[in-house]
């Protein structure tokens, strides 16, 4: 191998954290959902929680989904490194002549 280095453990742990997140999104948004508005009594007050609730929803499927397109960008850099690592390691091999 080459001297190109890329320190992988940096980014396996942010694969790994940022893999994580659209299920907690999830689970956070169906949690938020399910909540009883009608708790806090005035019509109008239960209308603005259910309003709150909707766009917090709506916000952690987006940040759900940019986690998901983080992780693929990730594994893509991951892919790039390693081949171009491979490419520079061929290219210091010294080249036999052929006779």
């Amino acid at each position: 191998m080459s001297d190109l280095r890329l320190e992988g453990t940096v980014f396996e742990h942010l694969r790994k954290t940022l893999s994580t997140v659209a299920d907690r999104m999830d689970h956070a948004r169906r949690a938020l959902r399910h909540a009883d508005g009608s708790v806090v009594g005035a019509g109008k007050l239960v209308e603005d929680l259910h309003d709150f609730a909707d766009e917090w929803g709506y916000g952690m499927k987006q940040l759900g989904k940019h986690a998901d397109d983080a992780v693929r960008m990730i594994d893509k850099i991951d892919q790039a490194f390693s081949d171009l690592d491979k490419e520079l390691a061929e290219s210091m091999k010294p080249k036999k002549k052929g006779k």
